[in-house]
């Protein structure tokens, strides 16, 4: 029993983001995690009322599924080749309302728009880059947001 309980934990998304960013409550999210593919691209669908009701995340060439709340128009960014998410900028009141995706290219991509509390995310270490994307979402949108990092494929190899 404890051996299928071991598997079943180590098979499961499970986001180990060191600090989520919001006031959470809802559903939980977590993209799955891709051992051969870098982040390539990031979606995030607004809603009318400028909050951010849900994220996608392209690994390699393929989309994740649609991460928190139904609706909104998507907005996105496809990655330059070998380029990386190295920071996240965003702020949130009752729901995310902002983010802007730093690389490691030096160029920056924001969606919504600023208003409330603001953080700042960045791996602990600087050979780092965005792997992954977790969180908690309600009807009208994400309510809080955390992100996993590690080390991009072409250094694992």
């Amino acid at each position: 029993m404890l051996l299928w309980l071991t598997l079943a934990l180590l098979w499961s998304p499970t986001c180990w983001a060191q600090q989520k960013y919001g006031p959470g409550g809802g559903t939980y999210f977590s993209t799955s995690r891709d051992f051969q593919n870098d982040i390539t691209g990031i979606r995030v669908f607004i809603g009318p009322l400028g909050l951010i009701k849900s994220i996608q995340v392209r690994f390699g060439s393929s989309w994740s599924e649609k991460y928190g709340a139904p609706g909104g128009t998507p907005q996105e960014v496809i990655l330059l080749p070998e380029e990386h998410i190295t920071g996240i900028y965003g702020s949130y009141k009752n729901f995310l309302r902002h983010l802007v995706i730093y690389t490691d290219r030096g160029r920056l991509f924001p969606f919504g728009k600023e208003d409330g509390n603001t953080f700042i995310a960045f791996p602990d270490e600087s050979d780092k880059v965005l792997i992954g994307v977790c969180g908690h979402y309600k009807l009208l949108g994400i309510t809080s947001i955390g992100f996993e990092w590690g080390y991009p494929s072409f250094l694992k190899k």
